[in-house]
């Protein structure tokens, strides 16, 4: 079995800046991703999609510098279609499937660099064919170049759904709507927030895409509630309070939340984020979690985009090293100073964003009990909520009482949902309903590949 000084999860922004800072301090590296090439979801496809004329800016220019950066530097093993699918965070071994099988590495220090998931939108409807999330479209878009045919309608809110528009526009497919379902009044809120100026071309390059996508000439209809996909056999409508709109294409998008499935499944600490409206684990300057060998950095420590990402990233690398004893600690803060201040300037903005897009009670928790929530055991919201009412306090209770959580997805899709559920019915804080307590293996594995695993690196 190999070991290694780090082992990064994940070859997006934050684990492939994490990679790179290591490696040029001489440590030795394992990044394992599950995706074929390099880039994460933000820089998904980059090698080979720079070119194209419909994701020119940051996609084209910083994410192909960051993977051509890393593809050159020596001293990492680079595992794309791998996944992890267990840790022993004690031991530091990771249990590993990929295009040879079955393995095993272990490491002194694991990076976890999951980044983030699109925020669950279960409205009436949405599990219609033709209803599907802006980011699944995004990808799409970068991993085939195909964009969606009949009318397109985007609904929701977030920087995505602008910067979506004008890449579909920019491929020849404008949207025709923006059922944009910010609340009246948010942006009053988020202005009281500050930090405006110190994120000005942050905020300069948002008012560039959003003038972009309405010369496209999509229209816009702003404080929209009470949505819902409407068809036969696949989504033919879309309704709202006050209009509905004919509709062959619909795409969803309420913001993203980090990706905790691994480090919940780890047992490490996690808090509520009153301001994201989610779960995080806790974590210390460098990204260190509550277990001794875990760190973890860029979206699934909090969001932050992709380039606060590659700040976490280096931060977290400077501090294996240190642990490694490849640098002292007077050398590893002032390796660290330029980082600091580079992630303080991209954070700069996000209070103001957290308030402008935060996503109302009814995302978090849908009305109606006809809709469906767990989409793997086809659980509707009105038996989540009966089984708050017949005593389940969480969604680890409920899971029990109606297997939602207990699917393919092992909750990713509904977990957030199940508690607002919960919290809502039984009166108390999201944060006091908690969250499910996911188990190895993180992934779907079969039993099969489980007995192909050499019998001296046992599971």
């Amino acid at each position: 079995m190999k070991e290694f000084d780090l082992a990064i999860v994940g070859a997006g922004p934050a684990g492939m800046s994490a990679a790179l800072e290591a490696a040029g301090l001489g440590l030795s590296v394992l990044v394992l991703d599950e995706q074929p090439a390099p880039g994460g979801q933000i820089f998904r496809g980059v090698e080979r999609a720079a070119g194209d004329p419909a994701l020119a800016g940051e996609y084209a220019v910083a994410g192909a510098l960051l993977a051509r950066r890393f593809r050159a530097m020596p001293n990492i093993d680079y595992r794309p279609e791998t996944t992890v699918w267990h840790i022993d965070a004690e031991a530091g071994l990771l249990s590993l499937r990929g295009p040879r099988g079955g393995g095993m590495a272990r490491a002194a220090r694991i990076l976890l660099a999951t980044g983030a998931q699109e925020r669950p939108v279960p409205v009436p409807g949405w599990t219609l064919p033709g209803v599907m999330s802006a980011g699944a479209a995004q990808i799409m878009l970068k991993q085939a170049g195909a964009v969606p045919e009949g009318r397109l309608v985007l609904a929701g809110q977030g920087p995505l759904m602008w910067l979506l528009a004008a890449q579909l526009a920019r491929a020849g497919k404008p949207p025709a709507l923006l059922l944009e379902t910010t609340p009246r009044g948010a942006l009053r809120r988020a202005l009281a927030r500050g930090g405006l100026w110190r994120g000005r071309a942050m905020l300069a390059k948002g008012a560039a895409l959003l003038w972009e996508a309405r010369r496209s000439g999509m229209k816009v209809v702003s404080g929209v509630r009470g949505l819902r996909a409407e068809g036969e056999g696949r989504v033919r409508r879309v309704a709202w309070e006050g209009g509905a709109t004919e509709c062959g294409v619909l795409l969803l998008h309420e913001g993203v939340i980090p990706s905790t499935h691994v480090s919940r499944a780890l047992g490490l600490e996690h808090e509520w984020d009153e301001a994201q409206l989610c779960w995080r684990p806790v974590l210390d300057g460098w990204g260190a979690s509550s277990a001794p060998r875990i760190a973890i950095a860029g979206d699934g420590g909090g969001i932050g985009g992709w380039q606060a990402a590659v700040e976490a990233g280096a931060l977290a690398a400077l501090d294996a090293a240190h642990r490694a004893g490849r640098l002292d600690a007077a050398a590893r803060d002032r390796r660290a100073a330029p980082h600091r201040a580079a992630l303080g300037a991209a954070l700069a903005l996000r209070p103001f964003l957290d308030a402008l897009h935060a996503p109302s009670p009814a995302v978090l928790a849908p009305p109606e009990d006809a809709t469906l929530v767990c989409r793997c055991e086809e659980v509707t919201a009105g038996q989540v909520r009966q089984a708050a009412r017949l005593g389940a306090t969480g969604p680890n209770q409920v899971k029990a009482y109606l297997r939602a959580g207990m699917g393919p997805c092992q909750g990713r899709m509904c977990g957030a949902t199940v508690a607002a559920l919960v919290a809502e019915t039984r009166g108390i804080p999201v944060r006091e309903a908690g969250v499910l307590r996911p188990r190895a293996p993180y992934k779907p594995i079969t039993v099969g590949e489980l007995a192909d695993l050499p019998e001296e690196e046992p599971a």
